[in-house]
């Protein structure tokens, strides 16, 4: 579940960056996917890190943990936004 949620929050935060910096958009089906792949890497690097995530929430637990939610959404966000930038600035410097 942990995975679902930073690709979404990916692919979110790859679109904000992508409005935010319009010399780096690329498009919305770009931007969203730049986002996954960003995604993917920030719960990549968590689980290396060994920082919260939730999958270390106890399975008999009902309820998330806020603080590992939060945790899997800002580096989803983040690393979808950091992907992005990165290949709107490769497009940039290609198409010089």
């Amino acid at each position: 579940m942990d995975l679902l949620i930073s690709l979404i929050a990916g692919a979110i935060g790859g679109n904000i960056a992508g409005g935010l910096l319009p010399r780096l958009n690329l498009g919305l089906l770009i931007n969203s996917l730049s986002g996954v792949l960003g995604g993917a890497l920030g719960n990549h690097a968590l689980a290396l890190l060994g920082v919260g995530g939730l999958a270390q929430t106890p399975p008999d637990s009902a309820a998330l943990d806020p603080a590992a939610l939060i945790t899997q959404l800002a580096a989803g966000g983040l690393g979808g936004g950091a992907c992005l930038l990165a290949a709107g600035l490769l497009r940039n410097i290609l198409t010089r």
